[in-house]
């Protein structure tokens, strides 16, 4: 990161928009990773929800001038889509098979080792958290942590299944049509930002609403099968030692989901976070409630190290400059659980 007396969120902006895009062949078709950092620098690998990509999923989060300063200061970011959920991908061959949600975790190692990596740090939403924590388990030397936002660990249930079908057939027949728009929209946001006759629909809605219409139905259609016939993962989350940080909106049609999830997981080496009026992509409703609960997350590897930035006054990233107010649970509006979260993430 060059340094200059610019503001923050600028210098971030520019490095953010100047990612490269490599395109990697791999057993189950090209898959497009977005590469932003220095790449000597610890990896953070993230993956998005259903129909989503970096740009729609992470620019919330990256934009957030503090987040991104701790993140593109202490890591090197490889932005992974779904194949075909890249920004002006065309559409998958339809005689091509349809990749098992295994065969997309397994995707990943081919994706590491394109770039030469070892064990890297993973961000993932709701399809792309399932995705990550199957890798973890089948890779746990290749993973460093996972930081999870509304993750799914279950089989479907028949509600989640039957919908998923609807919207199957949505996409089969009528493609990106404004119904199936609007149980997308559902499915990421919370209510008070998706506006309803009387209140306006929030320009980060608008903004999605937007990035859904680049994408082609055959390769959502070929996503959101994958996901649909998921297996349930709980056992294999007893077997988990990484360390693990989960975040969800108390709207998340899937926050059932992740209490059980974190439930499952060893409480030494796991933390969550439940943000109040947020649905399930918390990385673009509400960014800033993730910020210190990562700081002290990456603390517990000793890769956190105050940016050179920490002196703005839009950047406290100093724990020196976080005042024991704005730790408190209300200031975020937050709730903790456990509340001591550092204190649970030690080894």
């Amino acid at each position: 990161m060059a340094e200059s007396s610019d503001s923050v969120s600028l210098d971030m902006e520019k490095i953010y928009l100047g990612g490269k895009e490599h395109h990697i062949r791999t057993g189950c078709g090209s898959v497009s990773v977005i590469v932003y950092g220095d790449p000597e620098k610890p990896a953070l690998i993230t993956y998005p929800d259903l129909a989503l990509n970096y740009m729609s999923c992470f620019q919330g989060l990256f934009f957030c001038p503090e987040a991104a300063s701790l993140l593109l200061h202490n890591f090197c970011i490889y932005h992974i889509s779904p194949p075909g959920h890249e920004l002006g991908a065309g559409a998958i061959c339809p005689d091509d098979p349809i990749p098992s949600i295994e065969d997309l975790a397994d995707q990943i190692v081919e994706i590491l080792n394109y770039f030469g990596l070892g064990a890297v740090m993973c961000m993932g939403v709701t399809a792309g958290a399932y995705i990550l924590t199957l890798f973890a388990m089948k890779y746990r030397e290749r993973v460093l942590g996972l930081i999870l936002v509304s993750p799914l660990c279950k089989a479907p249930s028949w509600t989640e299944w039957f919908y998923n079908k609807v919207m199957s057939n949505l996409l089969y027949f009528y493609g990106m049509c404004g119904l199936l728009k609007e149980c997308l929209l559902q499915r990421y946001f919370s209510k008070e930002v998706r506006g309803n006759a009387e209140i306006p629909e929030s320009e980060i809605v608008q903004a999605c609403r937007k990035l859904l219409d680049e994408r082609k139905r055959t390769n959502v259609l070929r996503f959101l099968e994958s996901i649909n016939e998921r297996p349930d993962i709980t056992e294999g989350l007893k077997r988990l030692k990484c360390r693990t940080l989960i975040f969800v909106g108390d709207s998340s049609p899937f926050h059932s989901e992740a209490l059980h999830m974190t439930s499952k997981l060893d409480r030494r080496f796991s933390a969550l976070v439940e943000v109040q009026a947020c649905g399930s992509m918390v990385t673009e409703e509400q960014p800033h409630a993730m910020l210190i609960p990562m700081e002290y997350f990456f603390m517990g590897y000793g890769l956190y190290r105050p940016c050179h930035f920490s002196d703005s006054p839009r950047s406290p990233l100093s724990p020196s400059c976080i005042s024991p107010e704005l730790l408190s649970p209300e200031s975020m509006g937050l709730k903790l659980k456990p509340i001591k979260t550092r204190v649970s993430m030690e080894v």
